[in-house]
């Protein structure tokens, strides 16, 4: 399951994708279009790290953030919905989760990573729990895992 793969699924089936970050903090949307052509599929690329960009740029209301957190499904779920409103993309793509090696809590351990992809009227919300407890590590499992989920869904 490779970016390349991907890449030319994308461009054959003239799907448009746009993504909304925070833990992997645009490595997705490096991904997304570091292949020639890649202005084919990709439109919107968003880097949402702090509350307030999520609460700004994307609208999630802020009640949501204050009740489960920026590392929740229920926030997460927001980000694509609302990415979809904006990109009006085929795909939209939400990340937010714990990278490490700091930000943990008891109940949302380093490695917790909440994947949204909205197709349609399909909505995945995918909770991930990355073993590794490397910033690095994590932040590449969750974009292979984005790309793996995205293929399976096209």
């Amino acid at each position: 399951m490779t970016i390349q793969l991907l890449h030319k699924k994308l461009i054959k089936k003239k799907l448009t994708i746009s993504v909304a970050e925070s833990c992997t903090g645009g490595l997705l949307a490096y991904n997304l279009t570091k292949l020639a052509s890649s202005s084919k599929y990709f439109q919107i690329g968003l880097t949402t790290y702090s509350n307030q960009a999520k609460i700004k740029i994307l609208k999630v209301n802020k009640n949501i953030i204050k009740k489960y957190g920026a590392v929740s499904k229920e926030c997460c779920k927001s980000m694509v919905q609302n990415l979809t409103k904006i990109s009006k993309s085929k795909i939209n793509v939400s990340i937010t989760g714990i990278a490490g090696p700091g930000g943990a809590a008891k109940n949302k351990p380093v490695g917790l990573v909440y994947i949204g992809i909205k197709k349609g009227k399909t909505l995945l919300i995918k909770e991930n729990k990355f073993k590794s407890k490397n910033r690095n590590s994590i932040q590449k499992s969750t974009v292979r895992k984005v790309i793996k989920i995205i293929l399976n869904l096209i």
